[in-house]
């Protein structure tokens, strides 16, 4: 596979693990990012990971605004690879692109195809509650990872796994497969699947009020919303008109008749709030410009007692 010309686009951590497997592999001819970005209280441009790698490697980086321009689809052309590589990149690839290569397009996607499709499988994954996931490779196409699959690998996901334990677990996965797929591929043995759409779902970019606790809600429910945001963006709740972000939570198997909401009890690790069905236990949480806490000390520090309510 060392003869195997390959154009990488990806962008967040996700993605680095794939990009180093390759590297070791294949001849990668370019990478492809997203531009710098502002990012934290100073709002400095900062480095996306996969151009972070790239350069520290000797690679050469591309960070176009737009991939669907003619310039850069030219540019694509010009480099004839044999292989375009897609992991977590965030920008379509026009009809164009995806005729360049000759060996085409292929994307290492988190989540069981054609379950979760869309930008955020790893986070709907647990806030829906799945006892399982995994990763797929797939041939892309003109639509939102709706091409041919090639190889899938299943992952368990356990009752108090959260988002980033999970996401580093499929990015180590998803790595692997890649390079059994480009093997595949090189080796000319590669096998496609189509999808069945009918049993699709989707997984669609997260907003600011996604993480905003519905106490109404399930305590299960709940559960699978904190860490299923955990370790972005978190979900959150109001006190005294202040935003907590809660972390870290624990289900109690327990009948309660409190309002949702409603502070029931303190316990030796933090508090129970009574919920539509059962109770939370809140274990760690968050206030503005602090970091995140025990939810004991936040008992001793904040003056939350029983019968208040978390809105």
């Amino acid at each position: 596979m060392k003869n195997l010309k390959v154009i990488f686009m990806g962008t967040p951590d996700f993605s680095v693990r794939s990009l180093e497997e390759l590297q070791k592999n294949c001849e990668v001819i370019a990478v492809v990012t997203q531009p710098d970005r502002p990012r934290g209280r100073g709002q400095k441009l900062t480095f996306s990971p996969v151009k972070t790698f790239a350069l520290a490697n000797g690679l050469t980086v591309y960070q176009p605004e737009r991939l669907k321009t003619l310039e850069f689809e030219k540019k694509l052309s010009d480099m004839h690879p044999d292989l375009i590589v897609v992991v977590a990149f965030g920008q379509i690839l026009s009809q164009t692109i995806l005729d360049i290569p000759s060996l085409g397009c292929i994307n290492v996607h988190a989540s069981l195809l054609p379950y979760y499709r869309g930008a955020a499988p790893i986070h709907w994954s647990i806030i829906n509650g799945e006892t399982k996931t995994g990763v797929t490779t797939m041939f892309m196409d003109a639509g939102l990872d709706t091409g041919d699959m090639i190889l899938k690998k299943e992952v368990a996901i356990t009752p108090e796994m959260t988002t980033e334990e999970l996401h580093d677990q499929l990015m180590n996965v998803g790595a692997a497969l890649l390079m059994n797929t480009v093997r595949q591929l090189a080796e000319g043995t590669v096998s496609r699947e189509k999808q069945d759409g009918s049993i699709s779902n989707y997984a669609p970019l997260l907003t600011k009020t996604t993480g905003r606790i519905d106490w109404n809600k399930s305590a299960i429910a709940i559960h699978n919303l904190v860490r299923g945001l955990n370790s972005w963006p978190g979900a959150y709740c109001l006190f005294n008109g202040e935003k907590l972000k809660i972390w870290r939570t624990r289900t109690i198997d327990q009948k309660c008749s409190s309002i949702p909401g409603g502070i029931v009890q303190l316990t030796k690790e933090g508090f129970l709030v009574g919920t539509g069905d059962g109770l939370l236990e809140v274990l760690e949480l968050q206030v503005p410009n602090k970091r995140k806490m025990a939810a004991n000390d936040y008992i001793r520090g904040y003056g939350l007692t029983l019968h208040t309510r978390l809105e």
